[in-house]
């Protein structure tokens, strides 16, 4: 499993399913594809079908192959309670993606250009997760130009990704919102659990924003504290907001108050500042491997103590968020990390996979956000592993930041 870890626009369920009797259902079954889209004209269209089987969820597509241009991605949930989310993969990097993807609901899309190559659709908690891809047509050009400009190359496109993530922070807290104003207790706390992930996978990288006009020391303007302040580290002249109070409601009172509904609204306004002061947000290559770096850190110092989630004990799944965030970082700058050191290249990549194989022991596809709860028996059983795993990776991780500002 490469990742741990991975986004609409509605389209009539009849005709996704007309489509899918049609033809042989492939993806995740490992069956090849009959269809032949380099020889139809128009964007490619590929339907993904998530169900509930006999020896476990399964994830499905119609065609494993497209042709190279624009190809849509339409994703149905039709019975998998074990899979919320389903990317496009290659070469590590997340090409394109869906997430909170609840039985039931209506299916969603996504659209992205492809070059042609090969990539992996990726359905984490199905029976089999990877799935081939093969896109046919001209090919990408190979990246060329000096180890500096591959760094500086993938710094840009890791600007994307953040973007992306912090979209998705501020889609998943307006459910948040809804789900608590209309006082359904069960719905806030799963879309707690599939927002969080989103934070926690760029934090390093956005931490640092206060809000207009605010004094840098006073944690009233900290976005990241109005964000994500945990109990511990309160400021009692500030008091607490943010997701870990809105937990607090949800998991420990069991109960959505007016404040709640105050936090939820506050959380809001709050990220949507944050993705506002963050339009901009530009990259150098030792940023990346910095953030990586400090994402690593996260899960040593907060998420393997259980401290981040207090309540909801969903501390696994941060934990797989900020591994899956270091990973991309890594991704976009591996290019130019492999003219730079390919041996440490190589190594880091070997430790990521034994991290993700640790990982995968506590996955749980009917526990909030995909993985048992981080109650005192798994930490007392599992932190050791997952730490001693972790800071394998820190090891080489924490190399980059000096060879990458050298060569930049």
């Amino acid at each position: 499993m490469p990742f741990v870890d991975r986004r609409s626009r509605l389209v009539a369920l009849s005709a996704v399913l007309g489509t899918a009797s049609a033809l042989a259902l492939a993806g995740c079954s490992g069956t090849s594809s009959t269809a032949d889209p380099s020889s139809s004209s128009g964007p490619s269209t590929v339907n993904v079908t998530l169900s509930a089987g006999s020896d476990g969820d399964e994830c499905a597509a119609d065609t494993t192959t497209a042709k190279a241009g624009p190809v849509t991605f339409s994703v149905t949930n039709e019975s998998a309670t074990g899979i919320i989310e389903f990317e496009l993969l290659q070469d590590q990097r997340i090409v394109g993606e869906k997430e909170n993807l609840a039985p039931g609901l209506a299916p969603v899309e996504f659209t992205v250009t492809l070059d042609g190559g090969t990539y992996q659709l990726y359905c984490p908690g199905a029976s089999k997760e990877l799935t081939d891809f093969t896109v046919t047509g001209k090919a990408a050009a190979a990246a060329t130009g000096d180890t500096a400009d591959l760094l500086t190359d993938g710094a840009t496109g890791y600007a994307g990704y953040v973007s992306d993530r912090l979209a998705d922070l501020l889609d998943g807290s307006k459910q948040l919102q809804a789900a608590i104003d209309a006082g359904d207790l069960d719905k806030a706390k799963t879309v707690y659990a599939g927002t969080r992930q989103f934070y926690e996978k760029v934090e390093s990288d956005v931490s640092g924003f206060i809000k207009p006009g605010s004094d840098p020391t006073d944690n009233a303007g900290n976005l990241d504290y109005l964000i994500d302040m945990r109990a511990s580290n309160l400021d009692p002249e500030v008091g607490w907001h943010g997701f870990h109070a809105i937990e607090r409601d949800l998991f420990q009172s069991g109960k959505i108050t007016d404040d709640t509904k105050k936090l939820a609204a506050e959380l809001v306004e709050n990220v949507t500042t944050l993705n506002d002061l963050s339009g901009d947000l530009t990259f150098k290559p030792e940023d990346l491997a910095n953030g990586a770096a400090g994402l690593l850190e996260e899960v040593q110092s907060n998420k393997i103590t259980g401290e981040e989630e207090a309540y909801s004990h969903i501390d696994l799944v941060d934990l797989a968020s900020n591994v899956e965030g270091a990973r991309q970082a890594f991704a976009y700058l591996e290019p130019g990390l492999k003219k730079l050191n390919a041996d440490l290249t190589d190594q880091i990549t070997a430790q990521f996979a034994n991290v993700d194989d640790v990982l995968a022991t506590y996955r749980d596809a009917n526990a909030l956000g995909g993985y048992v709860s981080y109650d005192d028996a798994t930490k007392k059983a599992a932190a050791n592993t997952i730490s001693q795993a972790v800071q394998a990776l820190q090891d080489p991780l924490s190399q980059l930041a000096q060879k990458v500002a050298a060569a930049s």
